[in-house]
């Protein structure tokens, strides 16, 4: 009989879990407040695509680095990571915050991508560090349920924000929620030695996990933290510029630009800003006991395979690059998109002929040695491909047939569907324990390419029938319950000290198949909107006279619209079915119910 994990083990989890339903929440926090976002930094609602890099500079930071923080993850220890990715996440929330143009704003979101897309892995690596395989399913669901439910609270979250104040205040919540989060897991985490291989007894009053390092606690660096202070300060003032300091006619020279029109970087608070920063770079660099030993960090990144990490995150970045600033509406990719496309695949082959020849690679040999084990980067790969159409296309089904074109009415359509998810993944736990992990998947996903067939046939009016919902709800319900069994059969079909980069790629699958996706099923979309459209008459015979404009020809229009979502509902569908099919198939024989993983699966080499 496995021991069950102690308070603290469990109570770390906990705050893993509620930090990665924030990190959620905070991905789709833009909806409602990009446009404001955007007018701050000086762009027009009409500028969308000069926009698009704070969606873009996010899902970079969230997808290219998760290898490394996986990988990191696996070397270093999981509570340091997890503190780490909260911190990193908290800076990335101040500069969103301080935005003072398109380039800080960019910033601070890659920043926050970085650190929310690292919680994820950790998070998995650790529910499979204190709980046996036999045992995940329920833990796996309950960190699913409150991932999905960070995108259902995400929009409200801002709207509420919005009520009572600007979307700056979304962020400075963000940091101190963040920082609170962050000094919870360090307080309550300790770390254990290396390799060890015992799990967690209810008696231990410390939480530890096989792979993590005992670190001893050491002098405060005073020094340090003043430094930092003094450094963030000044970064605050040169990024807000507070009016009235700058307009001070006493206070206001140290903000002048050293040359007309010149960046405020070039003035005498930009420069004491970096001399700072310097400073406190030298500090934590030389000192014997700093405040954040980046030499050992720094260690652990090298040791990671750096090399490898920077190949990989060339090719995601340029998938990335080329699909995230389309417009799915319009778009297959980016007008740079073949550019972005071939640098991927270039780095891409690198990656792959690096990653064999080294002796400490970012993947370790033998990682996806078994049929489960890769199985589960083809099942994640379908299921993001799939779960993009309900998350871009339902709302845009929904402006074009009872929203009126209202973004806000349509995104509450989608609420329908994300409601779901959460229920769904807790559900797909508890059956993870009992029930296969592929028949759980496989039955999830039966459900959500029956609501996407079902989607494919909908009208003009469909939205407004009670079925509809019921169709929504189907669908969502589905995609929730594959969550934890895909996890599930990762982590029991992969050796403990390769947990941390292993789920990294399982998230990069994900959302790899989600650009794909989209950018397949926009295609086929699109092939059938301009087949309809080029049997539409021309609006002089429909509306008659020199009309160039009417309710019938906009009728017509709008179904061509419709029908290119009907045509994308039923490419999801597919997707949905072959994650299902490859789930029964791939998954069988991984043993998520019985059988602890480090028994069942090969060394890493």
């Amino acid at each position: 009989m496995t021991a069950r994990p102690g308070r603290s083990a469990r109570l770390l989890l906990g705050l893993a879990a509620v930090a990665v339903m924030f990190a959620a929440a905070d991905t789709y926090v833009v909806v409602l407040s990009l446009p404001d976002m955007m007018g701050s930094v000086g762009l027009s609602v009409d500028q969308l695509q000069r926009a698009a890099p704070i969606v873009s500079g996010f899902l970079l930071g969230y997808v290219a680095m998760l290898p490394l923080i996986g990988r990191i993850a696996d070397l270093r220890g999981r509570t340091p990571v997890l503190v780490a990715a909260l911190v990193v996440f908290a800076f990335g929330s101040l500069v969103t915050a301080a935005a003072y143009d398109l380039g800080s704003l960019v910033t601070g979101r890659f920043l926050q991508g970085v650190g929310g897309g690292g919680l994820v892995p950790v998070t998995l690596a650790l529910v499979a560090d204190l709980y046996p395989a036999e045992r995940r399913g329920v833990p796996l669901g309950v960190v699913g349920a409150v991932q999905e439910l960070g995108s259902v609270l995400g929009p409200l979250y801002g709207a509420v924000v919005l009520a009572f104040g600007t979307w700056r205040d979304i962020f400075w919540i963000n940091l101190a929620v963040g920082l609170l989060l962050a000094a919870a897991i360090l307080t309550l985490g300790g770390s254990a030695k290396p390799d060890s291989p015992e799990r967690l007894a209810p008696s231990d009053r410390r939480v530890e996990g096989p792979n993590a390092r005992d670190y001893p606690l050491r002098r405060f660096d005073w020094i340090g933290l003043v430094l930092l202070a003094l450094t963030l300060v000044s970064l605050l003032l040169v990024m807000r510029q507070p009016r009235s300091l700058v307009t001070s006619v006493d206070l206001g020279g140290p903000f002048v630009p050293f040359s007309p029109g010149g960046s405020i970087w070039a003035s005498r608070i930009g420069v004491t800003t970096a001399v700072l920063g310097v400073l406190l770079l030298v500090r934590l660099l030389t000192a014997r006991r700093p405040l954040v030993d980046l030499r050992d960090w720094w260690g652990s990144v090298r040791e990671a395979d750096l090399l490898g990490a920077a190949l990989l995150s060339v090719a995601l970045g340029g998938i990335i690059l080329a699909f995230a600033t389309a417009d799915p509406e319009v778009h297959v990719f980016s007008p740079a998109g073949p550019w972005y496309l071939a640098i991927a695949a270039v780095a891409a082959v690198l990656f792959i002929l690096h990653n064999r020849r080294s002796r400490a690679p970012l993947v370790p040999h033998g990682a996806f040695a078994t049929r489960a084990a890769w199985g589960s980067i083809v099942v994640s790969f379908f299921v993001g491909a799939a779960l993009i159409a309900a998350l871009v296309d339902i709302p845009i089904f929904a402006r074009i047939t009872v929203a009126d074109g209202s973004q806000i009415k349509a995104a509450l359509v989608l609420v329908e569907f994300l409601v779901a998810l959460p229920v769904g993944a807790l559900l797909g736990g508890v059956l993870t324990r009992r029930q296969p992990a592929g028949v759980v998947a496989a039955v999830g996903m039966v459900l959500a390419t029956v609501g996407f067939w079902l989607m494919s046939g909908w009208g003009h009016d469909s939205l407004h029938h009670l079925s509809s919902s019921v169709v929504l709800a189907m669908a969502g319900l589905g995609f929730g319950l594959a969550l934890a069994p895909v996890n599930a059969a990762l982590l029991a079909s992969t050796a403990d000290k390769v947990h941390g980069v292993t789920s990294a790629l399982l998230v990069v699958a994900r959302m790899v198949g989600m650009l794909v996706g989209i950018s397949a099923l926009t295609t086929i979309g699109l092939r059938r909107y301009y087949a309809v459209e080029s049997g539409i008459p021309s609006p002089n015979s429909v509306c008659g006279g020199d009309k160039t404009r009417c309710a019938a020809y906009t009728r017509l229009v709008e179904q061509a619209g419709i029908e290119q979502l009907q045509a994308i509902f039923l490419g999801a569908a597919l997707c949905a079915a072959l994650a299902g099919i490859a789930a029964i198939f791939l998954f069988h024989g991984a043993r998520t119910r019985g059988i602890p993983a480090d028994r069942a699966v090969l060394g890493t080499g």
